[in-house]
């Protein structure tokens, strides 16, 4: 195995430290996994296990903060696993560490669908290397809030009011990240009868999770779901999914109708898909009518775009911190003032619904 310093960093009193179970068959891996993050000031690992269901005991008596899960084990799969350990523990963090989760694969999408805050891909147990420690760090560190586009924001945001323009739904635009995936099954789980209007969503993703992000997300609705084309005509009761290589941007034709237009530059903050441009759009073409959905996720992408649909007359819902793998982007369009619901997602489409003029 190719020789590793440990990383030595300090938090601070920032927070607590987070307390990790390894879930591994291989013990070679979880030895590894144990020097890189007791090397960390801000990591513990409490416990190291090869198996799914010595796990599920160990959380019968003990708290733990993150789980590391394998998905290849003796016995349950970390897959199956997995709605069990959230249940165990509904607060706790799950990242799947697999080198059976290879980017855009669909056991990656399937893992955050049930509930895994991130993937981490995870070298052959000859080839941890140098810079295996340090990513796997920056990693989680961004799941528990040491991150340095983290928002300094109030715990209970003020909402705006509601606008009086009157104006009927016309377009909700999502936008999620880390943890988003899982957010979205709850979100089109509250989802009691068609809004009667297109659905446009930027899910932080790189292109290789495209299409396995599509099929999944149309196993959570009965709504039409597709990969969102340049000239795609909006319908009514259709999800349509940014690429993972594209902004989802639009314009109204000669005839009225509007047609979506993809964007490949990255936004100011380095998002592609960016969540920005996708708001900022629907605010210049639907005006008042558009509404905006700020799911989990790292950093503030959607805090502008959300700011030109308030401007326009429309509105704007964020997901709460208690439900969020990372309260980055809902906390930040919450924190600046311009939501009028902050709620967990599976109350979220009833209140669009109701909101919007539409018989839920």
């Amino acid at each position: 195995m190719t020789a590793m310093m440990p990383i030595m960093t300090s938090h601070g009193d920032a927070r607590p430290v987070v307390r990790v179970l390894v879930v591994d068959d291989s013990v070679v891996v979880r030895t590894v996994i144990e020097r890189i993050l007791n090397a960390d000031s801000g990591y513990s690992v409490v416990h190291k296990t090869n198996s799914a269901e010595h796990a599920l005991n160990y959380l019968v008596d003990h708290v733990v903060d993150l789980v590391l899960l394998d998905i290849e084990l003796p016995g349950q799969s970390g897959l199956a696993a997995l709605p069990q350990i959230l249940r165990a523990n509904p607060q706790v963090k799950v990242a799947i560490l697999s080198g059976k989760c290879e980017e855009g694969s669909a056991a990656a999408i399937e893992a955050l669908a049930l509930g895994a805050s991130d993937i981490v891909s995870k070298p052959g147990s000859g080839s941890f290397g140098e810079q295996f420690p340090e990513a796997l760090i920056g990693r989680l560190n961004r799941l528990f809030g040491d991150w340095p586009e983290a928002p300094s924001l109030p715990r209970v945001p003020q909402p705006v009011p509601m606008n009086e323009t009157g104006a009927q739904l016309a377009c909700v635009g999502i936008g999620a990240s880390t943890g988003g995936i899982h957010a979205l099954g709850q979100l089109f789980e509250g989802l009691a009868a068609p809004l009667g209007v297109p659905v446009l969503l930027t899910q932080h993703l790189p292109a290789s999770f495209t299409v396995y992000f599509a099929q999944q997300l149309s196993r959570m609705t009965s709504l039409k779901v597709k990969v969102a084309e340049t000239g795609d005509v909006l319908a009514p009761d259709t999800v349509y999914v940014a690429p993972g290589d594209a902004n989802i941007q639009l314009r109204r034709s000669l005839h009225g109708r509007v047609v979506i237009l993809l964007n490949p530059e990255r936004t100011p903050a380095g998002n592609l898909p960016g969540v920005d441009p996708m708001f900022a759009s629907m605010a210049d073409v639907y005006g008042a009518g558009a509404a905006g959905i700020v799911l989990t996720g790292m950093g503030r992408d959607g805090t502008l775009g959300a700011r030109e649909i308030v401007a326009a007359g429309g509105w704007i819902v964020a997901q709460d911190e208690a439900s969020s793998v990372v309260w980055g982007m809902p906390g930040s369009v919450a924190g600046a003032g311009l939501t009028c619901a902050v709620m967990e997602p599976l109350a979220i489409m009833n209140f669009v619904a109701r909101r919007g003029k539409v018989s839920a």
